[in-house]
């Protein structure tokens, strides 16, 4: 850290210009308020240490000016004549502490130790919120079709209420893009959105994930959890493919819903949590219900208002324009207007896309990828893409049943993703305990053969 410390007792100025370089840091002395706000003025510095009672301005002015020229320095107060006065003043300028004169070395460095931790948490934490704004991508909502201009609508009405929203379309079409939209245009657009997908969360411990659990609540819970619905309290929780949860979770999950009172594992008290929830499934559960899979009074529950989110197919329009935003995520190197072949074009428009957006964005990539110059061009679309190549292989395939068709998808899947199961189920729009069930049955009829 660099250090600027400011003060009008020259053995401190001296003891100081000596000391804080043998612990590490490069420091900067001033002997007086005005000299210390000048040195602001001309370099950065991580933090400040001064004197409270200084001629000419004293360290709480110091401070304020501190603020004004760098707002992320760190800013500790000394002062011989301790008074409540002073460390209120000091803390309603947002001072990192304050130490009484006679001080040990020992206490400064301490202090500049914590100092040092707390703006490298600042750190870590501003690298973690790029990140998640990476991971999370443009929140832009690309498409001028009337298919979205419908969607766009009811989020603009549903989004500053507090209705619970049910979000209904294939896998890959874009439905968290939605429950995104609806949370950034809502009053808890500054509070937590936290998403889950309930069809990724192994059976025995969804409960614990939702809901959290205490210390030796079950066998491994070696230390207390906060459940993601804790997490998401003021904001908005998003449960994706709300249809793959079990019918035991689906009882607790109503109670929470209904109530706002949640339950650690392990735990005899309640929490109450204030979130609102927006869910979102690719299956049909009118059917559930029937089939005794699906709760009635849950689903009653979760769709107070319902919001359509078309196939890509539905809406072939917004397909180059979609392309061309996904595009430009990874390369910059080509005009607006130039950045595919008509034959490309051609092929992106006559796809069926039955992965739907999410299918499309790992086509764009991969092009870029193997594109050395835009405009892309058809020799650069994955090999498995296009209706061309699905008639070619069928054709020259022999008959086969639908199970056997069914494998085949699910291997081809496994060699595009090295084998990574969670990518696969995303991409087939299967749980991962039924593509795991798929595998394992496809296994024991061949050992059986």
């Amino acid at each position: 850290m660099h250090i600027l410390f400011a003060d009008d007792e020259k053995n401190l100025q001296e003891l100081m210009r000596s000391e804080l370089p043998r612990m590490g840091y490069t420091v900067t002395v001033c002997p007086d308020g005005l000299t210390a706000v000048a040195a602001l003025e001309k370099e950065p510095f991580d933090c400040l240490l001064v004197d409270l009672d200084m001629p000419g301005m004293n360290g709480i002015d110091v401070i304020g000016k501190a603020r004004e020229l760098r707002p992320e320095i760190e800013a500790v107060v000394m002062t011989g004549k301790p008074s409540q006065e002073t460390a209120i003043a000091a803390l309603r300028h947002q001072a990192f502490d304050y130490l009484t004169k006679p001080c040990r070395l020992a206490d400064i460095a301490g202090l500049l130790g914590r100092v040092a931790e707390r703006r490298q948490t600042k750190r870590q934490l501003a690298a973690l919120q790029h990140r998640l704004k990476r991971a999370e991508g443009d929140c832009k909502m690309v498409g001028n079709g009337a298919a979205m201009e419908a969607v766009r609508n009811l989020i603009a009405k549903v989004a500053p209420t507090e209705s619970s929203v049910l979000i209904r379309g294939e896998t890959g079409c874009g439905k968290e893009l939605v429950a995104r939209a609806i949370h950034d245009s809502s009053l808890r657009a500054e509070q937590p959105m936290v998403a889950i997908n309930c069809g990724a969360l192994p059976e025995n411990l969804i409960e614990s994930e939702l809901f959290g659990h205490c210390k030796g609540a079950f066998t491994g819970a070696d230390a207390a959890r906060t459940g993601l619905f804790e997490v998401a309290d003021g904001g908005t929780i998003f449960l994706d493919e709300i249809g793959e949860l079990p019918l035991a979770m689906q009882a607790k999950l109503l109670r929470v819903l209904e109530t706002g009172d949640i339950r650690r594992l392990g735990d005899n008290q309640t929490v109450n949590v204030n979130v609102r929830v927006v869910c979102a499934t690719h299956r049909d559960l009118e059917k559930m219900v029937e089939d005794g899979t699906f709760r009635e009074d849950l689903m009653f529950r979760i769709n107070t208002f319902e919001i359509h989110v078309p196939a890509l197919r539905e809406r072939t329009e917004d397909i180059l324009p979609l392309a061309s935003h996904l595009l430009c995520r990874h390369r910059t190197d080509g005009s607006s207007e130039h950045l595919f072949t008509p034959e490309a074009i051609a092929e992106l428009k006559s796809h069926q896309w039955p992965g739907n957006v999410r299918e499309l964005a790992n086509v764009i990539e991969h092009a870029a990828i193997l594109c050395d110059s835009l405009p892309i061009g058809t020799e650069h679309l994955p090999r498995h893409f296009g209706r061309r190549q699905l008639r070619k292989e069928l054709r020259d395939s022999e008959p086969m049943t639908l199970r056997d068709m069914e494998m085949l998808a699910i291997e081809r899947a496994l060699a595009r993703h090295d084998g990574n199961k969670p990518a696969v189920a995303e991409e087939l729009g299967v749980s991962l305990k039924t593509l795991y069930n798929k595998i394992n049955s496809a296994e024991e009829k061949k050992l059986a053969s």
